[in-house]
């Protein structure tokens, strides 16, 4: 029998680093390390310093290697997929000259409708990009940088997003993926490139930014000297060009040109996300049309409040997360941190038919009604964009895989249940993320394509198994109550155009 191989796959997330080691040739997973990131900022400001990215990875494999047991000479790549849109500038030295600007760092809000505005509005914006600038997008960032630290944007000597900033302290080498990239809006979905006239209007040289890989399972580099000291690995080890966290996601579902194509996937965490992997290039202003990490698309809409929005509205009733019961005449839109999808950057919390005998379970059920009933508009404007009708019977039939933290939460899996009347499919593995990285550093030790790698994974039944749930019937009363209440306080309510 040959010696096992052993990859690990990095997931920086916003609140963490997770490094999954997992065996090479079945896709067991034999171990996570983790580490917790600080994040500050209020009044719409979120920011990390980078090396903290750096000290959570090196703490999280040291974790792996200890609580997997396999020697660290079987291990053969490693890949990074990281939280996207954050801006990490860099001085002369590869130095952040400031904390990185998050993706949910709400600041950039002005100057995203600005940018929208200069190049002639969001279709021309899709059209290049496949994405419209929101205050999450990194080029929207990097004009609030230009605007309010001009000294620090002048400094600026290299430009990377959060997982091409760990990449490049591992290999030594500039290296991003088309995944991620996409997500900056510099970058053309269109000719597969750096767009040249974005770059100008943003006043942006594209030699602060890393080249481009063909794909997030490209050998980026080899693990340096300096880098496998501080992991405890084998220098030399293979490393991936890595991507973001949506499209590792995806590709550890088995989603893409070698697996399932067209089928939605529902994210709870921090933000609620709704993506997939397509063939089709997107170009919807109210969709992100992102690239995804193995040469295909990922369209994909985020919304901002999910589960830390409804977990802050648990707490302050005084409930637990899963004591909760339908809303009833309430709702509750709990846009606590302004929101991405719909576009309402400077909206807030708003709550609507509030009764007597309204009950706080009632009203912790509204805000869970809210948020899933904002994720699965933008669900219907996913499948549009892959070319599907919404309403058809056989697509309304494909089941929503729900991944992410609230995937495990009971009251989350029910509300998308009773509101989407889909079946459901809650996959096994709660490491999607991390799964897809450790897929990309295999296809990059062995020259394979990622998704084959992670559907053989699957099939080798070495992970738990993926529970499946029938549909039930869609709650058609609450879910025309949200939208009603949402269609008419975007504007004044919510800090939408008048």
């Amino acid at each position: 029998m040959p010696p096992r191989t052993v990859v690990i796959g990095v997931d920086s997330s916003t609140q963490s680093t997770k490094a999954a080691f997992v065996d090479a040739s079945t896709g067991r997973l034999l171990a996570v390390g983790r580490a917790p990131h600080v994040v500050t900022g209020e009044a719409g400001a979120r920011e990390t310093d980078p090396a903290v990215w750096w000290q959570a990875l090196c703490t999280a494999v040291a974790a792996g290697l200890k609580e997997s047991g396999v020697p660290a000479a079987t291990v053969t790549g490693i890949a990074v997929a990281g939280q996207q849109h954050g801006l990490v500038a860099l001085d002369r030295t590869g130095r952040p000259l400031r904390p990185a600007l998050l993706w949910n760092d709400t600041r950039s809000a002005p100057q995203a409708a600005t940018l929208t505005a200069a190049l002639g509005g969001a279709d021309a914006w899709t059209a290049r990009t496949g994405s419209v600038p929101v205050a999450s997008m990194t080029a929207s960032k990097w004009q609030w940088l230009r605007e309010n630290e001009p000294e620090t944007a002048a400094a600026t000597a290299a430009i990377r997003l959060p997982h091409d900033f760990l990449t490049e302290r591992l290999t030594g080498s500039a290296v991003t993926d088309p995944g991620d990239a996409s997500g900056t809006c510099w970058y053309s979905t269109a000719t597969g490139a750096y767009d040249p006239e974005l770059l100008e209007l943003l006043g942006l040289n594209a030699a602060l930014l890393p080249e481009v890989a063909k794909t997030g399972a490209s050998r980026a580099g080899s693990l340096t000297g300096e880098a496998a000291q501080a992991l405890g690995l084998p220098a030399g080890i293979a490393v991936a060009a890595g991507t973001g966290d949506n499209m590792s996601a995806a590709v550890g579902l088995g989603l893409g040109d070698a697996g399932l194509l067209d089928h939605p996937v529902l994210s709870l965490g921090t933000s609620g996300t709704v993506f997939a992997a397509s063939r089709t290039r997107p170009a919807s202003a109210a969709l992100s049309g992102f690239a995804a990490a193995d040469g295909t698309y990922l369209p994909l809409a985020c919304t901002l409040n999910c589960t830390l929005a409804v977990d802050k509205v648990a707490a302050l009733l005084g409930l637990d997360r899963d004591d909760a019961a339908p809303g009833g005449e309430a709702v509750l839109l709990p846009y606590l941190d302004g929101e991405r999808t719909p576009d309402l950057p400077t909206a807030s919390g708003l709550l609507t038919g509030l009764r007597h005998d309204t009950a706080p379970q009632q009203l912790l059920g509204a805000a869970y009604e809210g948020a899933v009933v904002t994720v699965l508009r933008a669900l219907d404007e996913l499948l549009r964009a892959c070319g599907l009708d919404p309403a058809d019977r056989e697509v309304a039939a494909r089941p929503l895989r729900l991944i992410g933290g609230g995937a495990q939460g009971r009251t989350w899996v029910e509300t998308v249940r009773r509101l989407s009347g889909r079946p459901v499919i809650v996959p096994g593995s709660g490491e999607l993320v991390a799964l897809g990285a450790a897929a990309l550093a295999a296809a990059a030790a062995c020259g394979e394509d990622p998704v084959t790698i992670a559907t053989g994974w699957h099939a080798a039944g070495e992970s738990e198994a993926d529970t499946e749930l029938p549909p039930m019937e869609r709650d058609m009363n609450t879910w025309n109550q949200v939208n009603s209440v949402l269609e008419r306080a975007a504007g004044p309510l919510l800090g939408g155009e008048r």
